[in-house]
């Protein structure tokens, strides 16, 4: 199976944490680091993060001996991208196919670059991109 290789984009809020995190752990490989009621952390590649937060679970910030961490939240459908190897488009798609995912579009950009959206269990779009989406990628 094909996974990742870094997020572009590092948070997303969800309405079901545990179902949240089985899609992106099944479908998309990236394995869980942290997961508790409120949040879970997962390795996203390269040496990056997807954070997934239950909805209201951080709307009151979280506060440790070493710090604390201002409160946060998000509703709606938002967008994130994961950099996915070049010439992999396909493989992507199919694997997305066979896990009775809809690919929602495609996009092959001027400067070379591969985008194929999708959506998760939240109505989240989901891109993964190759090389040549943007002038740094």
């Amino acid at each position: 199976m094909k996974i990742v290789d870094r997020i572009l984009e590092t948070a997303l809020y969800c309405s079901d944490l545990d179902r949240s995190v089985a899609f992106f752990r099944d479908l998309l490989g990236c394995r869980v680091m942290d997961h508790d009621p409120r949040f879970a952390s997962l390795d996203a590649g390269a040496g990056t993060v997807l954070l997934l937060f239950r909805e209201g679970g951080s709307t009151a910030g979280v506060t440790f001996a070493s710090g604390a961490i201002p409160p946060h939240d998000g509703s709606g459908p938002v967008h994130m991208a994961f950099a996915v190897q070049p010439g992999t488009i396909e493989e992507w798609a199919a694997q997305l196919r066979a896990a009775g995912v809809e690919v929602e579009s495609r996009v092959s950009w001027s400067r070379g670059g591969e985008s194929l959206y999708f959506r998760d269990p939240d109505g989240h779009s989901v891109e993964l991109a190759t090389p040549g989406v943007w002038t740094v990628y």
